[in-house]
């Protein structure tokens, strides 16, 4: 997955084009994911006990990820995210492990 939860995201797409949000939940089965304080939506509440009043609800919806390009946390600019195996270990215990990369300052991202 290129975009994981806690990432900072910029919108590229869509009614909140151009805003950054953070990564609040990812749903990788349906390839969305949903951002805090962004494509927020209403939903009306009915009153569910006697005397007590109805509402609205604003909560964040998720967005396809297409929509959406993550933000490097070294240069604060919107990327393309890429992969790379660094070797760690020493002697026979050496294992690769994969990471995320910035494509433009070519750094890792956490």
């Amino acid at each position: 997955m290129k975009i994981k939860k806690g990432d900072k995201v910029k919108i590229i797409a869509g009614k909140d084009k151009g805003k950054i949000g953070k990564v609040l939940q990812v749903f990788q089965s349906r390839n969305l994911a949903s951002i805090e304080g962004l494509n927020l939506l209403i939903k009306h509440m009915r009153p569910r006990k006697q005397g007590e009043k109805g509402q609205r609800i604003e909560f964040p919806a998720p967005m396809n990820l297409s929509n959406m390009m993550l933000v490097c946390t070294k240069c604060s600019k919107p990327t393309t995210v890429g992969y790379k195996y660094i070797e760690s270990g020493e002697g026979s215990k050496k294992k690769k492990k994969k990471f995320r990369i910035c494509k433009k300052c070519d750094q890792t991202i956490d």
